[in-house]
């Protein structure tokens, strides 16, 4: 497995009234992807955007969007966000467990790239099945700070799932 790094910063740290100025100027800085965290106030305890402020977005950008989705039924968003123009689409193997491969095949069935997440408190392996070949998501969000709120002090610890992951592939 090849593994490219991405930056992606988050716009949930944007002027959302200038949402794609914003967004502009991370990929004239050199963002590789746009990071979207879309929260559903269940998984984590915070209400972010979804499909209508991605559509818009879109409507202003050629870029990435990688769709992080914190969120209990990640199911319920695949259509919407494909709809609305995301590019990529990240779920959480926390709520995931007994759907993920239908889940991955709607993912690719709507044109968006799968990922997937998981929280600090996960362990690395529940990732492996994932990543093995056969049942393939695109890219593995190690989470570096608690889903559901910004601003947190990244937790260097989690660079060990990284190692983990890198020796894993």
């Amino acid at each position: 497995m090849g593994v490219t790094p991405k930056i992606a910063p988050s716009m949930l740290s944007s002027d959302f009234a200038n949402l794609a100025s914003e967004a502009q100027r991370m990929l004239h800085f050199g963002a590789d992807w746009l990071h979207m965290d879309i929260m559903d106030g269940h998984f984590v305890p915070n209400l972010t955007i979804g499909a209508p402020v991605i559509e818009s977005l879109r409507k202003h950008t050629k870029g990435y969007l990688d769709c992080h989705l914190m969120v209990t039924n990640p199911l319920d968003y695949v259509e919407p966000l494909a709809k609305a123009g995301a590019s990529g689409f990240t779920f959480h193997v926390e709520t995931s467990k007994d759907n993920w491969e239908e889940l991955i095949q709607r993912i690719k069935s709507h044109g968006m790239t799968p990922g997937v997440a998981l929280k600090p408190g996960t362990p690395i392996e529940e990732v492996y099945p994932l990543v093995e070949a056969g049942n393939p998501v695109e890219m593995v969000l190690v989470m570096t700070v608690e889903p559901g709120f910004g601003g947190q002090k990244f937790m260097p610890e989690m660079m060990d799932k990284v190692s983990s992951l890198l020796c894993y592939a």
